[in-house]
């Protein structure tokens, strides 16, 4: 599957573009400031309906537009896929207190408070769980180091991130499992302050089991799928043979395999609910797992230097986007934001042949120095400066 057009109008520091773009590798050169990521965000963010870097999407809007009467950003993709073209839309708009029915102060009379997103399908509107997953896509940031070595939250989101491009029942069953949790969470607040009574948790013990056993079991199998694949990729990028594993560690206890996992996550819920009551949240489920690397048997997180965690990084992902493409039937889309800079001549010429094999490969860059002149040979290139986009 490939990107043929990109249309951005007020998004972060592009008021006006329309691209086209090839089925092929793009090098997009610029300074550091001007746009580069920018572009690249774009397209995950149709992709997933979600920014890989943006706290809330208000920071995504053109900031020369927040004093507009309909501060707005519109982000919209023509996309080729083996199963048929699709056109992804989505437009943010900032509404004002007197748009949105509240107060206005006469200090601030036109500050937005909300945002309103709307995405469309075909010119059909959708809501997000519908359109994540219509185009896959995988990105590489220099940030991905902190997978290895980062928070266990960071480990989780991007398991959840790469099952829901390709199971929709996951997106659901996560969405579920995030109200619920929030829910049972007050709850147990309740109970702690003598305003409610425990039996009252057993409807939501239910729901919250159901769900979370199905996340827990599918993180659980990609992260041995994309062990068994990162593997093979960690050697090839090393050029040495060692053992890779990537582990997903769960709190939820579940003896001899994933059978019947729904009843033993009832009994973990049941063993926990004095201490969940006594602290006030919940303390099982797949909120609080983790996932670990581990090269011959060395846990990178806590002894690997940090040029084995990027290898292990780039394994991972590349391991990621073979695994999307066995399970969807059409390769992604590969965006890959300033990543060769921190990676060594051996290791940059192994990923760059690793991702020639892919259809598109949209490729951040402030030179050249990093690339092989016979793969620029291959490759477009792009130059962005101060949100405007030329050809090289």
């Amino acid at each position: 599957m490939h990107v043929t057009s990109l249309l951005l109008t007020n998004f972060r520091n592009f008021r006006h573009l329309d691209l086209r773009l090839s089925p092929h590798v793009t090098v997009v050169l610029g300074d550091n400031a001007q746009g580069k990521t920018n572009l690249l965000e774009s397209v995950y963010l149709l992709a997933t309906t979600k920014s890989h870097r943006a706290s809330t999407d208000r920071e995504l809007v053109n900031q020369s537009v927040l004093q507009d009467d309909l501060p707005f950003c519109r982000v919209c993709a023509e996309v080729e896929r083996s199963r048929g073209m699709l056109k992804l839309d989505m437009s943010l708009v900032l509404e004002t207190p007197a748009l949105a029915g509240a107060p206005v102060r006469p200090e601030e009379p036109s500050r937005p408070v909300s945002v309103r997103k709307r995405l469309r399908l075909n010119g059909v509107g959708r809501r997000a769980a519908n359109v994540v997953g219509q185009v896959n896509v995988v990105m590489f940031t220099a940030e991905d180091v902190q997978l290895v070595s980062g928070a266990p939250s960071l480990g989780r989101r991007y398991l959840d991130l790469v099952s829901c491009q390709i199971d929709p029942e996951y997106t659901r069953r996560l969405q579920r499992y995030n109200r619920v949790l929030l829910q049972r969470n007050h709850l147990l607040r309740s109970i702690q302050e003598h305003r409610a009574r425990p039996d009252q948790l057993d409807f939501w013990d239910g729901d919250l089991a159901e769900n979370g056993s199905y996340v827990v079991t599918k993180r659980q199998r990609l992260a041995a799928e994309l062990s068994a694949m990162a593997s093979g990729i960690h050697e090839e990028l090393t050029g040495r043979a060692a053992e890779f594993q990537l582990t997903y560690e769960t709190n939820v206890p579940l003896p001899g395999g994933f059978a019947e996992p729904e009843p033993r996550y009832h009994q973990a819920l049941d063993q926990a609910r004095n201490r969940e009551i006594a602290q006030g949240m919940t303390l099982v489920g797949p909120h609080r797992d983790s996932i670990h690397f581990f090269v011959d048997g060395m846990d990178m997180a806590r002894y690997g230097s940090r040029g084995q965690q990027q290898t292990v990084a780039v394994a991972l992902r590349l391991a990621e986007a073979r695994y999307m493409e066995g399970q969807v039937g059409d390769a992604p889309i590969l965006l890959l934001d300033d990543v060769f800079a921190e990676l060594d001549r051996v290791r940059r010429q192994h990923l760059l042949a690793a991702i020639g094999a892919y259809q598109q490969v949209l490729i951040t860059a402030t030179d050249l120095e990093c690339f092989e002149p016979s793969f620029l040979d291959r490759a477009d290139m792009l130059r962005v400066r101060e949100g405007t986009v030329q050809p090289v």
